[in-house]
């Protein structure tokens, strides 16, 4: 027989025991990063949304992998895609290291879109007479957001993980908050004979690189970004080699793995240069976590400015995406069945506002204005006679 009076609420734990759970505070990732909704590894943003969640349901770029980007043609949509890579991290924080350009680079990164601006704006406080009126347990919840979710999630949240960019103007220097770290390469249009530096800009790289990362703390995020890999106009014809290329991006991959909380990349290459049929550009893309191809569609002119984007090119599919192998796709599926959206046909559309979009492709619906099929009955005449 139970002597237990009815109506008693049992507390599972102890009121002192609750009382220091709640004190002890979680360990908080560094800006720019959020845990994977697949398994929790850290992830950071490319600075472009619908590319994140295109990376087999991580919803970013998690740490310690390297995506490569191919482009087909002359248009250079892999430049933008770098550019928003590099201005995100500059703006999380993150020490951002690029390949083949001077720091002048850090001029040509779009800036913080307006909408982005205002989101950023410190919110007035509660007053302190103002209170969940909700059970006990969840009022706690009021000024303890939940951290590294995005404000394009819906809810706000202490730090932004993906901003937004207007490519018609250039990152100020008030918005910056990390360092950019630029070795560039010998140029072979220079008409100097002498070299101006170590013979291999990739054993310089990597030389400075791991000397960063030696010497930062584990907090510091870092950032890779490799623009126009190969290309003739910033590369000599020996650092187009076999033996060079593939030794940096083991290099690169090691450093990686090494500091694998710690760093990321970004990778471009021109495949109209070296197609995907060459045997380079295959170790390539085994050196890499990540392969991605965009080929423009004909249409377009291949000098795409900023300045001439408009808001009706957003919604004017300007090429189509391929995927080609996704970073840390494992044996859960990276995404369940959303990450196997990859397998459909993928098309990207550019615009000053809202960036780079990748959206399914889909046809244009039937009957649109000006192209209305003709009925049987109209061919026949009017005089006809049965």
């Amino acid at each position: 027989m139970s002597f237990r009076k009815r109506n008693t609420v049992i507390s599972t734990a102890p009121t002192g025991q609750a009382a220091l759970q709640t004190k002890i505070a979680k360990p908080q990732p560094s800006p720019g990063l959020r845990p994977s909704p697949v398994d929790g590894r850290l992830t950071m943003s490319t600075g472009t949304s619908s590319l994140d969640h295109l990376l087999a349901g991580h919803v970013g770029l998690p740490l310690g992998t390297s995506l490569l980007v191919e482009e087909q043609g002359t248009t250079d949509f892999s430049g933008v895609l770098l550019r928003y890579y590099a201005a995100e991290g500059l703006v999380q924080g993150h020490q951002v290291h690029v390949l083949g350009f001077s720091e002048a680079w850090a001029y040509e990164l779009p800036a913080l879109s307006a909408v982005d601006g205002k989101s950023k704006t410190a919110q007035p406080a509660r007053p302190s007479e103002e209170k969940m009126k909700i059970a006990w347990r969840y009022e706690a919840l009021a000024n303890n957001p939940t951290p590294g979710l995005s404000s394009r999630g819906g809810s706000q949240a202490a730090s932004t993980f993906c901003h937004s960019f207007d490519l018609t103007k250039r990152l100020a220097s008030g918005s910056i908050k990390g360092a950019i770290h630029a070795t560039p390469s010998a140029s072979p249009m220079s008409l100097s004979l002498e070299p101006s530096g170590p013979l291999s800009p990739f054993k310089a790289f990597l030389g400075n690189l791991q000397a960063k990362l030696a010497a930062s703390d584990r907090s510091v995020i870092h950032r890779v970004v490799i623009p126009s890999l190969l290309s003739p106009t910033l590369y000599t014809s020996g650092s187009c080699a076999p033996g060079e290329v593939l030794q940096f991006l083991h290099g690169l991959r090691a450093l990686l793995r090494q500091y694998s909380a710690q760093v990321t990349a970004l990778l471009a290459l021109p495949i109209s240069l070296f197609p995907r049929s060459s045997g380079l550009t295959r170790w390539m893309e085994l050196l890499c976590d990540g392969v991605i191809e965009l080929v423009p569609l004909p249409a377009n002119s291949p000098a795409l400015s900023a300045e001439k984007l408009d808001s009706k090119s957003a919604d004017q599919n300007q090429g189509l995406l391929r995927v080609h192998s996704l970073p840390i796709y494992h044996e859960k599926g990276g995404g369940g069945a959303e990450g196997n959206h990859f397998r459909e046909n993928l098309t990207f559309s550019l615009s000053a506002s809202k960036g780079l979009v990748i959206k399914p492709f889909s046809l244009p619906p039937l009957g649109e204005e000006g192209q209305k099929e003709k009925s049987p009955a109209s061919t026949v005449k009017d005089g006809m006679d049965f």
